[in-house]
């Protein structure tokens, strides 16, 4: 995370692609910030849920900075790339970039924040287990 880069491009994969719609929005007409960040909390628990082969929790969220509004109409893309695999905790890259609903080029996407969720493995009763059960 926080690589200077020439041309800056997503990294990871490309894990949920929404619309911002109006409902989304604060009082000043941009999408909420909290709107976003339980977007790439989702995003971030798909690609844990997929390591651990089961149920996940969040438990951090590392530093996040919001580098431009989003504008309803855009399309924002979530994409996850897992940084590390502990015993029971997996950290996940999550990178939001979005497109406006104005721009011309169709593959012209913007980045609008990152962060590194920490999520935990668990049992089915709610208990932190071992990511890789079993053998």
């Amino acid at each position: 995370m926080s690589e200077l880069d020439d041309i800056p491009a997503p990294r990871g994969h490309l894990t949920l692609k929404l619309v911002a719609r109006r409902q989304d929005t604060n009082f000043h007409g941009d999408i909420a910030a909290g709107w976003l960040v339980g977007h790439m909390e989702q995003a971030a628990e798909i690609a844990a849920g997929r390591e651990a082969g089961g149920r996940t929790a969040t438990v951090a969220i590392e530093a996040m900075d919001f580098l431009c509004p989003v504008r309803v109409g855009s399309m924002v893309n979530i994409f996850t790339d897992v940084r590390e695999i502990g015993h029971s905790s997996i950290k996940i890259d999550v990178e939001v970039w979005s497109r406006s609903p104005h721009e011309r080029d169709p593959d012209e996407l913007h980045k609008v924040t990152e962060a590194r969720f920490v999520t935990v493995a668990l049992d089915d009763n709610g208990r932190i287990r071992a990511v890789r059960q079993g053998g």
